[in-house]
């Protein structure tokens, strides 16, 4: 493996409003750019008091302008929330300002509540009350508004090849696209966690992220399915993947865990029907009561995150990587904050990355020394 990244869901911390929570994530995009982290991306929730990402394309434009090397995207945008043309035409305009910079990643679940995704895409008529019945379909259509097949391959789009849909409304020929005149493309990434979206993946020669950080099983089964019944497009003409993992990283497995606990916490619940209130400050979650259920469900997550010393969790993260035969990781750090640390800032998860990186000497490359690009 040679190449580390990022996923962020913007947690929100007791005592956090959400511009403090994105003022901290900022800060973690701007550490991971200066340590050589690869791409960092962003994903979409709703309706979630512990969760300040419900707009990637926001944040994206917001931390690119605040960067300037690392690649932003989204982790993922949840396609049956949107408008096909929605997402095509900010994710255009995103790479139009940021050349070379952008992925779409696209996914299929809801990242809601049932009445939440009904407001984010409103209405529908009787054949589309499923939204992810359509969602094959969509992607497609997502895919040739940006042209993302010439733009994997680096070719600039000529005056006269500009990507878009030609519909036929009423007889007539109405020519769709994206962006008036475009010269890139963001790259295309399809999210997923089961074997449907590994398939579509394969079919439509799209590069593939499996959701590891979900805790799902069937990772061997979905890679499998990709990688041998990928079609090669103009877009990728062999598999790509990467894989995700929870990590909390601390110089110590004792301090590593400690802090790792309100994520661990905040996810039990859920996971048990409970309230996903903000995140409890590491003092809060030391003291918490858990019910058994909620007791079993921490230790269960304990397992197959990856908590620990630099040391170990490097080693952990390699043989994943070599198991999976990826060359790519990208780490969600989920460490939670003392009381005693700033409001808008997320010295655990930083440390995370920064003590990864030192594990990693292959990031160095990638590292920015430069100030961000101003605003």
């Amino acid at each position: 493996m040679t190449q580390l990244s990022v996923l962020d869901l913007i947690p929100v911390r007791t005592g956090q409003s959400s511009g403090d929570a994105i003022a901290a994530s900022l800060g973690l995009v701007q550490a991971a750019e200066r340590l050589g982290f690869t791409r960092y991306w962003v994903a979409e929730h709703h309706n979630m008091p512990a969760v300040a990402s419900t707009s990637p394309s926001t944040l994206i434009a917001h931390f690119a302008g605040q960067t300037a090397r690392i690649r932003l995207g989204s982790g993922g945008v949840m396609l049956p929330n949107h408008a096909p043309l929605t997402v095509a035409e900010q994710f255009a305009l995103l790479e139009a300002m940021h050349p070379g910079r952008i992925d779409l990643g696209l996914g299929r679940a809801p990242g809601s509540d049932p009445v939440t995704s009904y407001m984010l895409r409103g209405p529908r008529t009787t054949s589309e009350v499923d939204p992810a019945a359509s969602f094959p379909t969509d992607v497609e259509t997502v895919a040739a508004l940006l042209g993302s097949d010439r733009a994997a391959s680096a070719m600039p789009f000529g005056p006269d090849d500009q990507p878009g849909v030609v519909l036929n409304i009423r007889g007539r020929s109405y020519d769709l696209k994206a962006t008036p005149n475009v010269t890139s493309a963001p790259a295309l990434w399809l999210l997923g966690s089961s074997d449907f979206s590994a398939t579509l993946a394969a079919k439509l020669g799209i590069a593939f992220v499996f959701a590891n950080h979900f805790g799902q099983p069937g990772i061997e089964q979905a890679l499998e399915i990709y990688r041998s019944r990928f079609e090669p497009s103009e877009a990728l003409a062999a598999p790509q993947t990467f894989l995700t993992a929870n990590v909390s990283v601390a110089e110590t497995a004792e301090e590593a865990q400690r802090v790792a606990l309100p994520q661990l916490i905040s996810m039990a619940r859920l996971r048990t029907g409970g309230a996903l209130a903000p995140q409890l400050t590491v003092e809060q979650a030391a003291v918490a009561e858990l019910s058994p259920a909620e007791q079993d469900s921490v230790l269960q997550q304990s397992r197959y995150w990856y908590i620990g010393d630099p040391e170990s969790v490097e080693s952990r993260l390699r043989a994943f990587a070599a198991q999976h035969g990826a060359d790519e990781v990208m780490v969600s750090p989920i460490g939670g904050a003392y009381e005693s640390d700033p409001i808008a800032a997320t010295p655990a998860r930083v440390r995370s990355l920064e003590l990864l990186a030192e594990r990693f000497p292959e990031l160095a490359g990638q590292a920015v020394l430069a100030e961000p690009a101003s605003v």
